[in-house]
């Protein structure tokens, strides 16, 4: 039996993957019993940050990984197109229905043992996946850090809060996306000049929850937005406040700041705000956020919060197959492998199934392709230099260069200036990618 510890998104990716392969899997999950700082429920795959899964531009490097890992039955996109909500040309999803969803999926199938367990120290006489994500319990990350000699690294993550969605004033906030992209599917409440600079004002000046780590940063992808605001008065409006391609139905301009709300859930009745993620007191969060144009009686059903994430020093202790190189038998996939989002979690859960369904078949190890979005992925966990290692988010920089001549750029450039240029060079990427991965998965390199 393959033991697969922690059921969040590249646990719950990996037992799915390993179980539709023929293996028996047990699949450990501590909460509810034990809970953590972020999560609410017991169920796989729960969302706490984000209810997005990114872009779906087909160019992008998040568009290039889910065309992979739809190209290889991910369970986790699946439920998510199942379950997915208005939100321009990002997938995002209903958070409950898509946890929901991936949980039947689990319980249901006839070779996952499901089981409500804290692990604090893996018995390695079989193969064992360890997938318990940024917030792994104190006494597994120490055995962890124990077994392969490496220590642990930390960073700080926040989370955004969530308000009702009739408690919006939509005769100041509009319906709209972003150069009207995808439809209608964002709020967005205005802000003129001296709104914003009373708005940053009372940011500022808000008190803050503590942070009991000061030597731990934070993720620079996700900052809360009043570190943002404290490295410049212009930051936010080049930021999360960004108001380009946003025309006021009021004004038919751009307004000086926006602020956008994503759906949050199937049936259109939550919000959250979109790159508010914020450690700021709840008391003092009610205060600033109602001053914000539409939102002067939003209705909180979540505030937002912030906790420190663990994750390994991946260059030190993993393969390009997200094999522990010291530890045989154990793998470690998702955020605990350095990997940050939740689309790249679930893609490195799906990783790891594919390298541990090699394994049990006495197969050695066969890595994807560095031109695959996944591949480049863990080869950069695996090769990057250790003392300049952080989390990783799928990225187009990641991928090797394309052959001389593959894009047209003068072309482009003359013809549609640098986006043309981008889009094309994306286009190709994703094209030698899928090119790729149905090479290696059609060679019998994989299942």
């Amino acid at each position: 039996m393959i033991h697969v510890i922690g059921a969040g998104l590249a646990g719950s990716e990996a037992a799915w993957q390993l179980a539709e392969r023929g293996h028996r899997v047990r699949l450990s999950e501590m909460r509810p019993r034990w809970q953590t700082p972020a999560h609410l429920t017991d169920r796989a795959a729960e969302m706490v940050c984000s209810n997005s899964f990114k872009s779906d531009d087909a160019h992008s490097a998040t568009g290039i990984l889910k065309a992979e890992m739809r190209r290889m039955n991910s369970l986790v996109l699946c439920c998510a197109e199942a379950t997915r909500v208005p939100a321009g040309n990002s997938l995002a999803v209903d958070r409950e229905a898509f946890s929901v969803s991936v949980t039947e999926a689990l319980r249901t199938h006839p070779n996952i043992q499901w089981d409500a367990s804290l692990v604090e120290s893996p018995d390695l006489a079989g193969p064992t996946l360890i997938a318990t994500g940024p917030l792994t319990a104190e006494p597994l990350a120490d055995w962890l850090s124990r077994i392969t000699g490496a220590d642990r690294l930390h960073f700080y993550d926040a989370i955004a809060p969530i308000v009702e969605r009739e408690s919006i004033d939509m005769d100041i906030a509009w319906l709209a996306s972003r150069y009207d992209k995808g439809g209608a599917d964002f709020i967005n409440c205005p802000l003129d000049q001296a709104q914003y600079e009373r708005f940053l004002d009372a940011l500022l000046a808000a008190e803050r929850a503590p942070l009991h780590d000061f030597d731990t940063p934070y993720f620079e992808a996700c900052l809360p937005i009043e570190v943002m605001a404290d490295r410049g008065r212009e930051t936010l409006r080049h930021g999360p406040m960004k108001p380009v391609g946003l025309d006021d139905p009021r004004t038919g301009r751009w307004p000086h700041a926006v602020v956008q709300l994503r759906q949050d859930t199937v049936a259109g009745d939550l919000y959250n705000l979109v790159g508010f993620q914020t450690r700021l007191k709840w008391s003092a969060q009610r205060e600033v956020f109602h001053l914000i144009p539409g939102l002067e009686s939003a209705e909180f059903v979540r505030f937002g919060s912030i906790h420190r994430n663990t994750y390994i020093q991946a260059p030190a202790v993993l393969d390009a197959t997200l094999a522990v190189k010291n530890v045989p038998c154990l793998w470690i996939a998702g955020q605990l492998s350095g990997v940050e989002g939740y689309l790249e979690s679930a893609a490195a859960g799906l990783a790891a199934a594919f390298a541990m369904d090699r394994s049990a078949r006495e197969l050695p190890p066969a890595p994807f392709p560095r031109e695959t979005m996944l591949g480049s992925l863990l080869h950069y966990l695996a090769h990057a230099a250790p003392s300049e290692f952080g989390p990783t988010n799928a990225m187009i920089g990641l991928l090797p260069a394309l052959p001389e001549g593959a894009v047209d750029l003068r072309g482009l450039k003359r013809s549609g200036g640098t986006r043309a240029v981008k889009v094309a060079k994306g286009e190709a990427h994703r094209a030698r990618a899928l090119q790729a991965l149905e090479r290696h998965l059609t060679s019998g390199a994989p299942a």
